[in-house]
């Protein structure tokens, strides 16, 4: 019984920082039709934002509180610098180009990025200690876990619920669809497709550098944390189906308890439990559980 358990609680906060970072990346190839191979590069720069954003307040003699406000604000500054740049400087004049070729100009950027953060931040690895103490430890039966893991997944709760609310309660979330159906039928009736697509960039680019700042306290932050993040959220959206919230959040969950259940039981087996179970679904499933089947256009 308390294996079971622990395999619950390791799986579930193992899948709520992969859900938020899944999201951004599924949210990205919705409204774009942009596969994002840079998008862990994002989730390593708001993890290096945190660590230099937390080390400042710990140097003001800051209340420790003030750290997740600090990661809260690497993540939004990560947003408002990187979008507009990558976006508008660089991805737009790709749109409506083949899809391989979109996949090529990302993959040139998350190398190019790998390299910038390194001249940045150095090939030290940094270490932010300070947040993942402040919710303290929780009993749970004979096994004590850290306050920390279960404000992960609260996280992601709001954050899965407000993107969901956001996309189906707003009329940007309406004017959102509307271009995800068809974006040249939107920009006929009078909407900016150009705005939609950089607000929605910037989404996608905040929810993974939040992903990457809020996991940081976890971790080292060090040169290579972005090839991980990002094949492993691959896995959840293929599994859940691209460009589905809803698959985002069980794609997770389904990674988060394969991973968790060969970590206690058979570790060598980690990453290969997540692969067999993508493999698995595609084999009943290729379009991913919660991805409809669409009409081939001729």
């Amino acid at each position: 019984m308390n294996l079971a358990l622990t395999i619950a609680i390791d799986g579930v906060t193992y899948a709520s920082w992969l859900f938020i970072v899944a999201l951004g990346l599924t949210l990205v190839f919705g409204v774009l039709k942009i596969l994002n191979i840079a998008h862990g590069s994002f989730y390593a720069l708001g993890a290096y934002a945190t660590a230099t954003l937390v080390t400042i307040a710990s140097t003001w003699a800051l209340p420790p509180a003030m750290s997740l406000v600090a990661m809260l604000l690497a993540a939004v500054l990560v947003a408002v610098l990187v979008a507009p740049l990558t976006e508008r400087g660089l991805l737009r004049f790709f749109y409506g180009r083949d899809e391989v070729l979109l996949v090529l100009v990302t993959y040139a950027m998350f190398l190019m990025m790998e390299d910038i953060t390194k001249l940045v931040w150095g090939a030290n690895p940094y270490y932010v200690s300070e947040p993942y103490g402040l919710f303290g430890n929780i009993e749970i039966g004979s096994q004590t876990y850290v306050g920390y893991d279960f404000m992960l997944v609260a996280l992601a709760l709001v954050v899965g619920l407000g993107v969901w609310w956001g996309l189906n309660r707003t009329r940007f979330g309406k004017i959102v669809t509307a271009v995800i159906h068809s974006a040249e039928v939107a920009s006929s009736m009078g909407i900016q497709v150009s705005r939609v697509y950089m607000l929605a960039f910037a989404v996608g680019i905040f929810l993974a550098a939040l992903g990457g700042a809020f996991t940081a306290p976890m971790l080292s932050v060090q040169p290579g944390l972005s090839v991980g993040v990002i094949i492993i959220s691959f896995a959840v959206v293929i599994i859940g189906g691209l460009g589905s919230i809803e698959g985002a959040a069980i794609g997770a969950l389904i990674v988060g308890l394969a991973r968790a259940l060969a970590v206690h039981v058979w570790p060598v087996a980690e990453l290969f439990s997540v692969y067999l179970v993508m493999a698995l679904v595609l084999m009943f499933r290729p379009q991913g559980l919660f991805q409809r089947i669409q009409a081939r256009k001729i």
